[in-house]
């Protein structure tokens, strides 16, 4: 072809390229980010829902808590479509360790807290890790079930990563609203689906 550089005989295999990324395997948001369609899909069955964000997951965020955050986001958002989300029964389903611990204190935090200060007490992205952002992301989900325009800007109050936050806020959300949830001007201001 003329490139000049040799072509590999065999690409790397991605079980064992991803963990040595970051040690340990990373443990950010990105799986959490993009899951929440999975558990929508899947939300018949929390436990395959749960399953699939796993191996989801582990492509690109194998550490136990990058996991952890995809399955706590996908339970969240099969729960969601269900109409049986709160943030103990998605502690219930998280795997154990600091993500999950963190939506068991986002579960003691009232629903009037003011959102800047939620994201005081459980995280609010900057750390760029699933366990200082999902628990907070999943508050403000849980804070507003039905209404996908004040759930999105409650993260926003939060500051810190918030595009991370409204993606998984609103993906939980959204998972529940659908479209009808997004309001009529946003629809109309979105570049064309082609």
């Amino acid at each position: 072809m003329g490139t000049g550089t040799a072509c590999p005989a065999s690409p790397g295999d991605w079980r064992t390229l991803a963990p040595g990324l970051f040690e340990g395997g990373s443990l950010g948001n990105g799986a959490a980010m993009r899951v929440a369609p999975l558990g929508a899909r899947f939300h018949a069955d929390i436990g395959h829902a749960a399953d699939q964000a796993r191996l989801s997951a582990e492509v690109t965020h194998s550490h136990p808590e990058g996991v952890a955050g995809a399955v706590a986001v996908a339970v969240a958002a099969a729960l969601s479509v269900r109409g049986e989300f709160t943030l103990d029964a998605v502690a219930a389903r998280t795997p154990e360790g600091l993500v999950r611990e963190g939506v068991l204190r986002a579960a003691e935090v009232p629903f009037t807290t003011e959102p800047w200060k939620a994201a005081d007490l459980l995280g609010n992205g900057q750390r760029i890790r699933a366990d200082d952002t999902v628990p907070f992301a999943l508050w403000t989900a849980a804070r507003h079930p039905g209404d996908l325009e004040q759930a999105l800007w409650a993260p926003a109050e939060g500051f810190g990563d918030v595009d991370t936050t409204c993606a998984i806020t609103g993906g939980v959300v959204g998972a529940a609203t659908g479209i009808e949830g997004v309001p009529a001007e946003w629809r109309l201001r979105r570049e064309p689906l082609s």
